[in-house]
Protein backbone atom coordinates (compact mmCIF):
# COMPACT_ATOMS: atom_id res chain seq x y z
CA UNK A 1 0.00 0.00 0.00
CA UNK A 2 3.25 2.27 0.65
CA UNK A 3 4.31 2.35 -2.47
CA UNK A 4 0.86 2.50 -4.54
CA UNK A 5 -0.55 5.42 -5.03
CA UNK A 6 -3.51 6.91 -6.65
CA UNK A 7 -1.90 9.70 -9.71
CA UNK A 8 -5.37 10.35 -10.43
CA UNK A 9 -8.07 10.06 -8.61
CA UNK A 10 -11.58 12.06 -9.76
CA UNK A 11 -13.33 14.13 -7.32
CA UNK A 12 -16.60 15.04 -7.30
CA UNK A 13 -16.87 18.82 -5.65
CA UNK A 14 -19.41 21.18 -4.96
CA UNK A 15 -21.83 22.81 -2.63
CA UNK A 16 -23.70 20.78 0.07
CA UNK A 17 -27.65 20.04 -1.30
CA UNK A 18 -26.50 20.44 -4.93
CA UNK A 19 -26.96 17.03 -5.91
CA UNK A 20 -23.65 15.78 -4.52
CA UNK A 21 -25.18 12.76 -3.67
CA UNK A 22 -27.60 11.74 -6.12
CA UNK A 23 -24.02 11.91 -8.68
CA UNK A 24 -22.32 10.08 -6.60
CA UNK A 25 -24.76 7.43 -6.26
CA UNK A 26 -24.49 6.84 -9.91
CA UNK A 27 -21.05 7.17 -10.14
CA UNK A 28 -20.68 4.28 -7.81
CA UNK A 29 -23.08 2.20 -9.65
CA UNK A 30 -20.45 2.00 -12.55
CA UNK A 31 -18.91 -1.64 -12.82
CA UNK A 32 -15.39 0.25 -12.57
CA UNK A 33 -15.84 3.13 -10.12
CA UNK A 34 -15.98 2.93 -6.34
CA UNK A 35 -16.71 6.05 -4.62
CA UNK A 36 -15.99 7.53 -1.68
CA UNK A 37 -18.80 10.06 0.14
CA UNK A 38 -18.10 13.30 1.97
CA UNK A 39 -13.96 12.95 1.85
CA UNK A 40 -13.55 15.89 3.75
CA UNK A 41 -11.87 14.03 6.35
CA UNK A 42 -8.74 14.12 3.80
CA UNK A 43 -8.27 17.90 3.85
CA UNK A 44 -10.23 19.36 6.66
CA UNK A 45 -7.08 19.44 8.96
CA UNK A 46 -4.59 20.52 6.47
CA UNK A 47 -4.50 24.60 7.52
CA UNK A 48 -1.77 25.63 5.34
CA UNK A 49 0.30 24.95 2.04
CA UNK A 50 3.74 23.93 4.19
CA UNK A 51 2.05 21.16 6.99
CA UNK A 52 -0.02 18.55 6.93
CA UNK A 53 -1.57 17.43 10.02
CA UNK A 54 0.34 16.06 13.26
CA UNK A 55 -0.55 12.77 13.09
CA UNK A 56 -0.89 11.61 16.49
CA UNK A 57 -3.69 14.51 16.71
CA UNK A 58 -5.47 13.13 13.47
CA UNK A 59 -5.63 10.00 14.33
CA UNK A 60 -7.35 11.16 17.43
CA UNK A 61 -9.85 13.39 15.27
CA UNK A 62 -10.87 10.29 13.27
CA UNK A 63 -11.87 8.44 16.62
CA UNK A 64 -14.94 10.33 16.67
CA UNK A 65 -15.41 11.38 13.10
CA UNK A 66 -18.99 9.95 12.04
CA UNK A 67 -18.25 9.81 8.64
CA UNK A 68 -14.56 8.07 8.65
CA UNK A 69 -15.91 5.64 10.98
CA UNK A 70 -18.93 4.21 8.93
CA UNK A 71 -15.84 3.58 6.04
CA UNK A 72 -14.02 1.05 9.00
CA UNK A 73 -11.04 1.87 7.03
CA UNK A 74 -7.89 1.04 8.36
CA UNK A 75 -5.31 3.14 9.91
CA UNK A 76 -1.97 2.26 8.85
CA UNK A 77 0.43 4.28 11.31
CA UNK A 78 3.35 3.23 9.55
CA UNK A 79 2.25 5.60 6.68
CA UNK A 80 2.94 9.58 6.83
CA UNK A 81 -0.26 12.12 5.88
CA UNK A 82 -0.51 11.71 2.38
CA UNK A 83 0.48 8.39 2.18
CA UNK A 84 -2.36 7.61 4.91
CA UNK A 85 -5.22 9.39 3.17
CA UNK A 86 -4.21 7.94 -0.12
CA UNK A 87 -4.49 4.38 1.50
CA UNK A 88 -7.95 5.32 2.22
CA UNK A 89 -8.60 5.46 -1.57
CA UNK A 90 -6.77 2.53 -2.01
CA UNK A 91 -8.64 0.52 0.68
CA UNK A 92 -12.29 1.67 -1.18
CA UNK A 93 -11.28 0.45 -4.30
CA UNK A 94 -10.14 -2.82 -3.30
CA UNK A 95 -12.82 -3.57 -1.23
CA UNK A 96 -15.26 -3.17 -4.43
CA UNK A 97 -12.77 -4.77 -6.73
CA UNK A 98 -13.30 -1.65 -9.30
CA UNK A 99 -10.34 -0.49 -11.24
CA UNK A 100 -11.06 3.26 -10.69
CA UNK A 101 -11.64 5.39 -7.12
CA UNK A 102 -13.13 8.67 -6.61
CA UNK A 103 -14.55 10.83 -3.90
CA UNK A 104 -16.88 13.95 -3.03
CA UNK A 105 -15.39 16.67 -1.44
CA UNK A 106 -17.63 19.87 -0.29
CA UNK A 107 -14.82 21.88 1.33
CA UNK A 108 -10.95 22.70 0.90
CA UNK A 109 -11.30 20.42 -2.19
CA UNK A 110 -8.38 23.22 -3.33
CA UNK A 111 -6.18 21.42 -0.83
CA UNK A 112 -6.81 17.85 -2.80
CA UNK A 113 -4.27 19.14 -5.53
CA UNK A 114 -1.76 19.46 -2.72
CA UNK A 115 -1.85 15.96 -2.24
CA UNK A 116 -2.81 14.58 -5.70
CA UNK A 117 -1.20 16.58 -8.32
CA UNK A 118 -3.09 15.48 -11.32
CA UNK A 119 -6.39 15.11 -9.82
CA UNK A 120 -9.34 15.66 -11.61
CA UNK A 121 -12.35 17.27 -11.04
CA UNK A 122 -16.43 17.01 -11.73
CA UNK A 123 -17.88 20.33 -10.62
CA UNK A 124 -21.68 20.44 -10.24
CA UNK A 125 -23.45 23.73 -9.48
CA UNK A 126 -27.16 23.67 -8.87
CA UNK A 127 -29.39 27.20 -8.46
CA UNK A 128 -27.83 28.89 -5.27
CA UNK A 129 -32.07 29.79 -4.40
CA UNK A 130 -32.73 26.22 -3.99
CA UNK A 131 -29.62 24.93 -1.87
CA UNK A 132 -30.22 28.19 0.03
CA UNK A 133 -33.70 26.25 0.92
CA UNK A 134 -32.47 22.81 1.09
CA UNK A 135 -29.87 23.96 3.85
CA UNK A 136 -32.58 25.17 5.91
CA UNK A 137 -34.32 21.69 6.21
CA UNK A 138 -31.23 20.45 7.02
CA UNK A 139 -30.95 22.50 9.96
CA UNK A 140 -27.35 24.21 9.07
CA UNK A 141 -29.26 27.60 8.76
CA UNK A 142 -32.22 29.46 9.94
CA UNK A 143 -33.18 31.60 6.98
CA UNK A 144 -32.49 31.76 3.36
CA UNK A 145 -30.13 34.83 3.51
CA UNK A 146 -27.18 32.74 5.62
CA UNK A 147 -28.43 29.51 3.75
CA UNK A 148 -26.90 30.37 0.49
CA UNK A 149 -23.52 31.12 2.34
CA UNK A 150 -22.18 27.45 2.16
CA UNK A 151 -23.42 27.61 -1.78
CA UNK A 152 -21.16 30.81 -2.07
CA UNK A 153 -18.21 30.00 -0.28
CA UNK A 154 -17.92 26.51 -2.53
CA UNK A 155 -18.87 28.40 -5.97
CA UNK A 156 -15.77 30.69 -5.06
CA UNK A 157 -13.33 28.18 -4.10
CA UNK A 158 -14.01 26.53 -7.48
CA UNK A 159 -13.59 29.50 -9.31
CA UNK A 160 -10.33 30.24 -8.29
CA UNK A 161 -9.65 26.43 -8.29
CA UNK A 162 -10.68 25.99 -11.63
CA UNK A 163 -8.00 28.98 -12.97
CA UNK A 164 -5.30 26.26 -12.23
CA UNK A 165 -6.49 23.12 -13.76
CA UNK A 166 -6.02 22.37 -17.34
CA UNK A 167 -8.71 21.26 -19.69
CA UNK A 168 -8.97 17.30 -18.95
CA UNK A 169 -8.59 18.11 -15.21
CA UNK A 170 -12.14 19.65 -14.88
CA UNK A 171 -15.63 19.21 -16.38
CA UNK A 172 -18.37 20.96 -15.70
CA UNK A 173 -21.98 19.25 -14.35
CA UNK A 174 -25.46 21.34 -14.21
CA UNK A 175 -27.98 20.05 -11.49
CA UNK A 176 -30.72 21.10 -13.38
CA UNK A 177 -29.32 18.92 -16.47
CA UNK A 178 -28.58 16.04 -14.56
CA UNK A 179 -32.19 15.87 -13.39
CA UNK A 180 -33.85 16.72 -16.64
CA UNK A 181 -31.05 14.70 -19.03
CA UNK A 182 -29.66 12.21 -17.02
CA UNK A 183 -28.46 9.53 -19.52
CA UNK A 184 -26.62 12.48 -21.39
CA UNK A 185 -25.09 14.21 -18.76
CA UNK A 186 -23.45 10.67 -17.16
CA UNK A 187 -22.36 9.97 -20.75
CA UNK A 188 -20.06 13.22 -21.04
CA UNK A 189 -18.76 12.59 -17.47
CA UNK A 190 -18.24 9.13 -18.39
CA UNK A 191 -16.42 10.14 -21.25
CA UNK A 192 -14.31 12.89 -19.32
CA UNK A 193 -13.11 9.91 -16.93
CA UNK A 194 -12.17 7.52 -19.84
CA UNK A 195 -14.59 4.54 -19.48
CA UNK A 196 -18.03 3.70 -21.31
CA UNK A 197 -21.51 4.65 -20.10
CA UNK A 198 -23.96 1.85 -18.31
CA UNK A 199 -27.63 1.80 -17.59
CA UNK A 200 -26.56 0.77 -14.42
CA UNK A 201 -25.70 3.86 -13.33
CA UNK A 202 -29.68 4.80 -13.28
CA UNK A 203 -30.13 1.60 -11.02
CA UNK A 204 -29.61 3.19 -7.57
CA UNK A 205 -32.40 3.53 -6.50
CA UNK A 206 -32.96 -0.41 -6.23
CA UNK A 207 -30.31 -0.47 -3.26
CA UNK A 208 -30.56 3.09 -2.22
CA UNK A 209 -33.63 5.26 -0.36
CA UNK A 210 -32.99 7.61 -3.35
CA UNK A 211 -35.47 8.04 -6.41
CA UNK A 212 -34.93 8.39 -9.54
CA UNK A 213 -34.41 11.85 -11.06
CA UNK A 214 -37.21 14.16 -11.28
CA UNK A 215 -37.69 17.22 -13.08
CA UNK A 216 -39.61 18.75 -10.31
CA UNK A 217 -36.58 18.99 -8.25
CA UNK A 218 -35.73 21.58 -10.33
CA UNK A 219 -36.27 25.55 -9.37
CA UNK A 220 -38.65 24.65 -6.54
CA UNK A 221 -37.35 28.16 -5.20
CA UNK A 222 -40.08 29.62 -7.90
CA UNK A 223 -43.39 28.17 -5.57
CA UNK A 224 -41.02 27.46 -2.34
CA UNK A 225 -39.74 30.77 -1.36
CA UNK A 226 -42.07 34.03 -0.98
CA UNK A 227 -41.10 36.47 -2.93
CA UNK A 228 -39.27 38.33 0.24
CA UNK A 229 -36.92 35.18 0.70
CA UNK A 230 -36.11 35.44 -2.63
CA UNK A 231 -34.97 39.07 -2.72
CA UNK A 232 -33.47 38.32 -0.07
CA UNK A 233 -30.76 35.47 -1.65
CA UNK A 234 -30.53 37.48 -5.03
CA UNK A 235 -29.48 40.37 -2.70
CA UNK A 236 -26.14 37.79 -2.45
CA UNK A 237 -25.43 36.12 -5.28
CA UNK A 238 -27.91 37.62 -8.19
CA UNK A 239 -24.57 38.25 -9.87
CA UNK A 240 -23.45 35.16 -9.59
CA UNK A 241 -26.45 33.42 -10.89
CA UNK A 242 -26.20 35.58 -13.73
CA UNK A 243 -22.44 34.26 -14.18
CA UNK A 244 -23.80 30.51 -13.97
CA UNK A 245 -26.35 31.35 -16.52
CA UNK A 246 -28.93 31.49 -14.02
CA UNK A 247 -31.79 33.63 -14.50
CA UNK A 248 -32.84 35.74 -11.83
CA UNK A 249 -36.40 36.60 -10.84
CA UNK A 250 -38.19 40.08 -11.60
CA UNK A 251 -38.41 41.08 -8.47
CA UNK A 252 -36.19 43.72 -7.46
CA UNK A 253 -32.64 43.56 -5.65
CA UNK A 254 -32.80 45.45 -1.83
CA UNK A 255 -29.75 46.10 -0.27
CA UNK A 256 -30.00 45.33 3.83
CA UNK A 257 -28.84 47.77 6.28
CA UNK A 258 -26.45 46.31 8.44
CA UNK A 259 -29.38 46.26 11.62
CA UNK A 260 -31.40 44.05 9.46
CA UNK A 261 -28.15 42.02 8.45
CA UNK A 262 -27.84 41.41 12.46
CA UNK A 263 -31.78 40.76 12.71
CA UNK A 264 -30.74 37.77 10.14
CA UNK A 265 -28.07 36.79 12.32
CA UNK A 266 -29.96 36.63 15.19
CA UNK A 267 -32.84 34.54 13.74
CA UNK A 268 -30.02 32.59 12.26
CA UNK A 269 -28.38 31.07 15.55
CA UNK A 270 -32.32 30.30 17.01
CA UNK A 271 -33.46 28.63 14.42
CA UNK A 272 -29.91 26.56 14.56
CA UNK A 273 -30.08 26.02 18.00
CA UNK A 274 -34.05 25.20 18.18
CA UNK A 275 -33.38 22.57 15.45
CA UNK A 276 -30.30 20.77 17.20
CA UNK A 277 -32.08 20.85 20.65
CA UNK A 278 -35.16 19.21 19.13
CA UNK A 279 -32.79 16.47 17.68
CA UNK A 280 -30.24 15.88 20.15
CA UNK A 281 -32.44 17.44 22.89
CA UNK A 282 -31.61 19.47 25.77
CA UNK A 283 -29.49 17.39 28.20
CA UNK A 284 -26.96 16.27 25.29
CA UNK A 285 -27.42 19.79 23.59
CA UNK A 286 -26.02 21.27 26.88
CA UNK A 287 -23.65 18.63 27.73
CA UNK A 288 -21.81 19.29 24.31
CA UNK A 289 -21.62 22.74 24.87
CA UNK A 290 -20.09 22.62 28.18
CA UNK A 291 -18.17 19.63 26.90
CA UNK A 292 -16.19 21.69 24.19
CA UNK A 293 -16.02 25.15 26.66
CA UNK A 294 -14.36 23.13 29.27
CA UNK A 295 -11.93 21.36 26.71
CA UNK A 296 -12.21 17.98 28.80
CA UNK A 297 -11.46 15.42 26.18
CA UNK A 298 -12.96 11.90 27.25
CA UNK A 299 -15.75 13.96 27.92
CA UNK A 300 -16.11 15.44 24.36
CA UNK A 301 -14.95 11.87 22.96
CA UNK A 302 -18.50 10.56 24.62
CA UNK A 303 -20.92 13.21 24.01
CA UNK A 304 -19.71 13.39 20.21
CA UNK A 305 -20.11 9.30 19.75
CA UNK A 306 -23.69 9.64 21.19
CA UNK A 307 -24.54 12.26 19.00
CA UNK A 308 -23.00 11.15 15.99
CA UNK A 309 -25.87 7.95 16.78
CA UNK A 310 -28.15 10.36 16.71
CA UNK A 311 -27.15 12.31 13.72
CA UNK A 312 -27.46 8.56 11.72
CA UNK A 313 -30.50 8.35 12.50
CA UNK A 314 -31.57 11.13 10.51
CA UNK A 315 -29.12 10.14 7.46
CA UNK A 316 -30.47 10.20 3.69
Amino acid sequence: MQNFFVKQPVFLVGAERSGTTLLRLMLDHHSQLAWCNEFEYAVDLILDEENFPELDAYYQWLETHRIFQATRFNIDTSLNYTQLVNSFLIQKQTNESKQLVGATVHRHFDKLLKIWPQARFIHIVRDGRDVSRSCIGMGWAGNVWTGVERWIKAENLWSQLSKSLSDNQKVEVRYESLISQPNIVLESICDFIGIDFEPGMLTYNQTTTYDLPNPKLIQQWKYKLSDREVQLVESRISNMLLERNYEISNLSIIKLSFAMQLILRVQDWSKRTEFRIKRLGLPLFLADNLSRRLGINSWQKNIKLKINSIQKLHLK
